[in-house]
């Protein structure tokens, strides 16, 4: 096997810490054509579908690549805006202000850097621009608040398959959940309330999570009990009422049973219940995109207010609101605050060696 290596590479070349940033990811343009390949992708990954691959192969190439593809575009063009895909608009921006953060208190030291597990801008790309870029110690944080073996679990897959065609490894840390932090309780229990300051509060407050299938939690994932922990961490700050917030799952595929109860029979349900106004937040996702946005702001808005509900409110992502920002550069100082100060002191060293060699600065 031949190993993937920099052959002119400088041996006196100062390292680097680089932070990436990591989410589920996004096609190309709302069309068939770009979905289809990142469709395959996705649902190609046995992370994500655990069904035997010979079976699997057929129903995905067979059916589900023939029919999704057009449907999922048509979803995708009604969320799409002038600087394309919300999700990777986001992620850029969130990145963007995660470097200022970072680069006030370390300068040049570190490289923060943007991918997503399928499709543009792929795991192995930013890998490569950062090791080419001097990168030698690497932190991931996948944006999942919440641990999955279907999500977290398979961002691990892509870095670990990228790293065994290296030649030179970084050091690596990944931050694998950060549901229960209490930068991250703190930052959602403020977004929710500066929304109830704008708009006031709602006979129910709906958390609403990506669904999972039910076998994953019976197979030992912790994810369903993350979520309930998130939930119950901001009801507290809130100083909810049990009766007065629900949590709930959303998107499930197929018809295999998925966590419950599912988001969308829940908002059919709750006006035959005396339940008039809800307002719904949704913990696991850290940037609006498709299932925010279409599914929840627009799809389920509307089941609500067939079924006689009368005022349905979404409360945004955190997206790269302050809060978030500084929940972002806490997890990786708090991760690899060693790294940081390490390379701070390397490079006044070589600064003040440079002086006294005769440099200016």
């Amino acid at each position: 096997m031949k190993y993937h290596g920099y052959p002119d590479f400088k041996h006196n070349q100062h390292g680097r810490v680089g932070v990436l940033l990591t989410n589920l990811g996004t096609p190309e343009a709302p069309t068939a054509k770009a979905l289809r390949p990142y469709l395959k992708q996705f649902l190609w990954d046995p992370r994500v579908v655990e069904v035997p691959r010979p079976l699997w192969w057929l129903i995905l190439n067979g059916i589900i690549l023939r029919v999704r593809p057009k449907r999922s575009a048509a979803a995708y063009a009604e969320v799409w805006t002038d600087e394309g895909s919300p999700l990777l608009t986001h992620s850029l921006n969130q990145a963007k202000a995660l470097q200022c953060a970072l680069t006030e208190s370390y300068g040049d030291q570190v490289i923060v850097d943007v991918a997503m597990r399928y499709g543009k801008p792929s795991i192995a790309s930013a890998i490569d621009k950062m090791l080419s870029a001097g990168v030698r110690k690497l932190i991931v944080l996948p944006l999942y608040p919440q641990y999955s073996a279907a999500t977290t679990g398979s961002t691990f897959d892509a870095i670990a398959d990228e790293f065994k065609q290296r030649r030179w490894l970084p050091d690596f840390r990944f931050i694998s959940h950060y549901h229960d932090h209490s930068g991250f309780i703190n930052a959602i229990t403020n977004r929710i309330k500066a929304h109830w300051a704008e708009h006031g509060r709602t006979d129910k407050l709906l958390f609403s999570y990506h669904g999972m299938p039910q076998k994953y939690l019976e197979n030992g994932d912790p994810y369903h009990c993350e979520c309930h922990k998130t939930t119950r961490l901001i009801a507290e700050q809130l100083g909810l009422a049990p009766n007065e917030y629900l949590t709930t799952f959303q998107s499930r595929f197929g018809r295999d049973p998925w966590l419950q109860p599912y988001t969308d029979e829940t908002l059919k349900a709750l006006p035959q219940q005396g339940v008039k106004s809800v307002q719904i937040i949704c913990p696991g996702f850290s940037s609006d995109c498709l299932e925010t946005i279409e599914e929840i702001g627009g799809e389920n808005c509307e089941y609500f207010l067939e079924a006689g509900g009368q005022r349905y409110e979404y409360i945004p992502c955190l997206n790269a609101e302050p809060d978030h920002i500084e929940l972002m550069r806490t997890l990786i100082e708090e991760q690899a605050k060693d790294w940081l100060t390490a390379q701070m002191q390397n490079a006044q060293q070589t600064q003040d060696l440079a002086i006294t060699l005769g440099a200016k600065q």
